[in-house]
C-alpha cells in the first residue's frame, strides 16, 4: 500500500525583526529546533509531516538579531528518535547549547550516556492521544533519566494533562510542562486544565514553558497595524509567572514547524515583544530568559 504524500510545513519568517528592547546577555532560548539539511540528517520514516530545512545556520543568524546567546534544541518528531541533529547543532554553539534528547527502548546506557557527553540534559516525551507515548512507556524511562539526574519534558494537551494528572503528580523527577500544557486561548484563563497546571506549579518539581503562543492563540494576528498577536495569550503567561516566578522559562519554537496556515507563522521579535507585555520588570525577564534556564540546564554563570 502506497503511503499518502506528506503534507510539507511552512518555513520560518526569513525576515526576523529586533525586539524593542534589548535582551539581557545570556538570555536563553529554551525550545529551538533543527531541522536537517536532509542529505546530512534525514527525515524519520514515519513522521507525521515533512519541514523544510532549518539548519544551525540559519538559527544562528536569528540569534544574532534578536541578542539570544544561549538555546535548548528539542529533537524534532520529524527526526524520530536520531538526535545527530540536535548533537550537531549543540557542537556548534558550544557551551552556550544543550538538549532534549527522544529517547526509546532500543538506547541502551552507553547511548544516554552519550548523548549526555553531547549536551543532552534531559527527554522528551508524549502523553497525547495523538502521538506514541502512555505511562507505561514514560515509567519505563524513569531510572535512565535519573541516573543521569536529566529533565523530563512533557508534552500534554489540556485534556491529557487532566486525564494523566494523579500520575504527572507522582513523577519523581524534575519536570517541565511544555507549551503551557497547550492551553487554548479561546478557553480562557479558568479552564480546567490550566488551573490544574497552576496548582502543579506550586510543587518545586515543576517548571513551565513559555512557548507556541502561535498554536494556541486565538488570535493569529494583531488586530491594528503594528500591534502584536496573540495577545490572548498574555494573562495565561502572566498567571504563570505570578505562581512560580523562578520556574517560568521561555521558547521560540523556532523554525515553528508543523504549521500549515499562511499567516501563522510568527516572528521572533514579536515573540520576545510579547515576552516584554508578560513581564514589563527588565529584572523579571532576566529571570525568565538568563537565570532560571542556567540554573535548569546547567549553564556556566556570566
Amino acid at each position: 500500500m502506497t503511503r499518502a504524500p506528506l503534507r510539507v510545513s511552512l518555513p520560518p519568517d526569513p525576515n526576523t525583526r529586533a525586539p524593542h528592547w534589548t535582551v539581557p546577555p545570556g538570555a536563553c532560548d529554551t525550545h529551538a529546533h533543527v531541522f536537517g539539511p536532509p542529505d546530512l540528517f534525514p527525515y524519520a520514516d514515519d513522521r507525521r509531516y515533512t519541514p523544510p530545512a532549518a539548519p544551525i545556520e540559519r538559527y544562528r543568524n536569528m540569534q544574532k538579531i534578536t541578542g539570544l546567546s544561549r538555546a535548548v534544541f528539542v529533537t524534532p518528531t520529524a527526526h524520530g528518535v536520531d538526535n545527530r541533529v540536535v548533537l550537531n547543532a549543540i557542537s556548534e554553539l558550544g557551551e552556550d547549547a544543550r538538549g532534549i534528547a527522544n529517547i526509546d527502548h532500543s538506547f541502551g546506557d552507553a547511548q544516554i550516556d552519550a548523548l549526555h557527553e553531547g549536551g543532552m540534559r534531559g527527554a522528551r516525551f508524549h502523553l497525547m492521544d495523538d502521538r506514541p507515548g502512555s505511562e507505561e512507556f514514560l515509567t519505563d524511562h524513569l531510572p535512565r533519566l535519573q541516573r543521569k539526574n536529566w529533565i523530563l519534558d512533557l508534552h500534554v494537551d489540556p485534556k491529557d494533562l487532566i486525564d494523566h494528572e494523579s500520575y504527572i503528580r507522582a513523577l519523581p523527577t524534575i519536570t517541565i510542562i511544555d507549551h503551557m500544557a497547550r492551553v487554548r486561548g479561546k478557553d480562557g484563563v479558568d479552564q480546567p486544565a490550566f488551573q490544574l497546571l497552576l496548582r502543579l506549579l506550586k510543587d518545586e518539581r515543576f517548571y513551565v514553558k513559555l512557548c507556541s503562543f502561535d498554536k494556541i492563540s486565538a488570535v493569529p494576528k494583531a488586530h491594528i497595524e503594528g500591534s502584536l498577536p496573540f495577545l490572548d495569550m498574555v494573562p495565561f503567561a502572566k498567571a504563570c509567572v505570578d505562581v512560580a516566578p523562578d520556574r517560568v522559562i521561555w521558547g521560540t519554537d523556532w523554525p515553528h514547524g508543523n504549521t500549515f496556515t499562511p499567516g501563522r507563522v510568527p516572528n521572533e521579535g514579536d515573540l520576545l515583544d510579547i515576552l516584554g507585555e508578560i513581564a514589563p520588570d527588565m529584572a523579571m525577564r532576566k529571570r525568565i530568559l538568563v537565570d532560571n534556564p542556567a540554573r535548569l540546564f546547567g549553564f556556566k554563570p556570566l
